[in-house]
């Protein structure tokens, strides 16, 4: 794991967790950061949230696909043929492209003063909640968990192209806990840590437990909140 694209990809992974970090400290050199991304997001701007969401997607989704470069490179080393950089890359275009849609849907949601509702929270996890319960949920998350037979399957397709299946396999399982980001989590730490945390969880075990138990957290939260406004 020194070849350039891991070396990329641990630098890309220390400067995200940084910069959420330092999101949080309120003096120091860290003032201008802290200012640009704590500004609502009508002040920062489409470009703003872009970036906010670009760092989001860096920090939370690149520890969840280091088993499945880690296969892909088993893989091409036995064989010779490398190509680890051109799966991470088209592992990235994925999350850029979910990270341009967050941006342009938490700006129309500012703008038509609902992102802070407790109405769209609800709503969110309630869809966060069941969409852990989804046979789209099983089937994503199952390849997700056995990359070997992942790439043994699309590996006359290139890593570039098995770069953007597994980046639209790994958005197809985790898109909608990260969408909790729009409300009240965009670059907390606190809220990061957790969902990271628990995404790789989901990946590193078996069985349906643990997205059965993260999906009843989110309709539980979901009703809680629903309940605090009847």
């Amino acid at each position: 794991m020194t070849a350039p694209h891991w070396l990329a990809l641990y630098a890309g992974l220390l400067l995200a967790w940084a910069a959420v970090f330092l999101i949080g400290v309120d003096n120091g050199w860290a003032m201008a950061l802290h200012d640009m991304f704590r500004l609502p997001v009508d002040a920062v701007g489409l470009a703003g949230a872009f970036a906010m969401w670009l760092i989001m997607a860096a920090a939370m989704m690149l520890p969840t696909a280091l088993p499945a470069f880690a296969t892909h490179d088993d893989i091409a080393d036995s064989q010779g043929t490398g190509g680890g950089g051109r799966l991470v890359a088209g592992y990235l275009v994925v999350w850029v492209g979910f990270s341009g849609v967050a941006a342009v849907a938490q700006l129309v949601l500012s703008r038509a003063g609902v992102l802070e509702g407790v109405w769209l929270a609800a709503a969110l996890l309630t869809l966060a909640g069941a969409y852990q319960f989804s046979a789209v949920k099983d089937a994503c998350l199952s390849k997700c968990r056995q990359p070997l037979t992942f790439f043994m399957n699309h590996w006359d397709e290139g890593p570039l192209r098995m770069g953007l299946r597994l980046g639209a396999t790994c958005l197809g399982c985790c898109w909608a806990l990260m969408t909790l980001g729009l409300v009240g989590g965009a670059m907390n730490l606190g809220f990061m840590a957790l969902a990271t945390l628990l995404m790789v969880l989901e990946k590193l075990t078996r069985g349906a437990w643990v997205p059965r138990a993260i999906g009843l957290a989110c309709l539980t939260g979901a009703g809680y909140l629903i309940g605090g406004t009847i």
